[in-house]
């Protein structure tokens, strides 16, 4: 700014001495427009990184006032909308939410500022992947309501990840880490597995000592999910869904027979008729005993036949269907995979 003005009097003076204007601007490398919009007072700097004259921005002063009132002892534990309204009502306004939000943080003072215990973090619990049968499972439990209000039975069922067929379940009275050691014990036996990866939340019947001990006997390794996230194992939770949307789900079971023999039924139909469509619209069954490549295959052969005969009617080029070969629990996105 100084270096404009200097130049407008040097311009100005060499003018008024009889040198002519156009090169008296053209000594200091400028045109005589340049001169006249300088001349003019449009002289700011408008270029992108050039220091702009903001007239709203705050003073030293005043941002060190918003620093003393947000730190001091009585709005310590305060956030700045808290502190914002109390100022309100002793008809004090000092400055914005916003800019007290952003003074604080150019200071570095936006730090939990409650006098409650600051959170605590939730890790994610391991991202695991499945290629084939019985490498990982996630079980869970669900309310199954019974004619007498506060009483229910109880649904264990365990679910492999790769087909999505359910590979145990069973039905109790009572929520106990007991029936789960008999559950996985009779699933290992009878698919006379040696090892499994096993995924589920943190209730007592999934963590309690005695059942954790049965699993790594067993060779079953367990994962759990964060407190209160359902997410962390949405497999069986999409499953509890399906099962309690059904058009036919009783509202409530008058006995644990009959609450048995609907679960009998259900699973049936959902290990050997549902066409689930995460797994290619075949049955968990027919993906389970490995049956859904050939149908895939056969109804790719289909496909191509049509889009052989009449192209014209494809906007892209031939596309199969696909059978998806991996399965992933608790998938990391890919921003933060790239990160780590």
């Amino acid at each position: 700014m100084e270096d404009r003005r200097l130049a407008l009097e040097l311009i100005t003076e060499a003018h008024r001495n009889g040198a002519r204007l156009f090169k008296a601007c053209e000594c200091l490398g400028i045109s005589v427009r340049t001169m006249k919009r300088w001349k003019s007072g449009h002289i700011q700097d408008m270029r992108k990184n050039a220091p702009k004259l903001i007239h709203s921005k705050l003073s030293e002063a005043e941002e060190q006032e918003i620093i003393r009132v947000c730190c001091a002892k009585e709005f310590a534990d305060l956030t700045p909308y808290e502190i914002y309204v109390i100022l309100l009502d002793r008809m004090i306004y000092i400055a914005s939410i916003s800019t007290m939000y952003r003074v604080l943080r150019k200071h570095n003072f936006v730090h939990f500022r409650g006098n409650t215990r600051r959170p605590e973090n939730r890790y994610r619990p391991p991202e695991l992947q499945a290629t084939a049968i019985n490498q990982v499972w996630a079980w869970d439990i669900t309310y199954m309501k019974t004619n007498a209000a506060g009483i229910y039975y109880y649904l264990y069922t365990v679910i492999d990840l790769w087909s999505r067929k359910i590979v145990g379940w069973c039905i109790s009275d009572i929520e106990s880490y007991t029936v789960s050691e008999q559950l996985f014990t009779l699933t290992m036996n009878r698919l006379k597995l040696k090892s499994v990866h096993l995924h589920s939340d943190n209730g007592n019947p999934m963590k309690a000592g005695t059942m954790l001990a049965t699993l790594y006997k067993l060779g079953v390794v367990p994962s759990f999910s964060r407190p209160r996230q359902s997410n962390d194992n949405a497999y069986i939770e999409s499953f509890f869904h399906t099962l309690k949307y059904m058009k036919d789900y009783p509202k409530y079971f008058e006995s644990i027979r009959k609450a048995n023999n609907w679960a009998a039924d259900f699973i049936n139909w959902y290990n050997t008729e549902h066409l689930h469509s995460a797994i290619g619209y075949v049955t968990p069954e027919q993906r389970y005993t490995g049956e859904a490549v050939s149908i895939i295959t056969k109804r790719n052969a289909v496909k191509r036949v049509a889009f052989e005969l009449k192209r014209i009617r494809w906007s892209k080029q031939f596309t199969p269907l696909k059978n998806p070969e991996v399965v992933y629990l608790n998938k990391l996105p890919e921003v933060y995979a790239k990160v780590s």
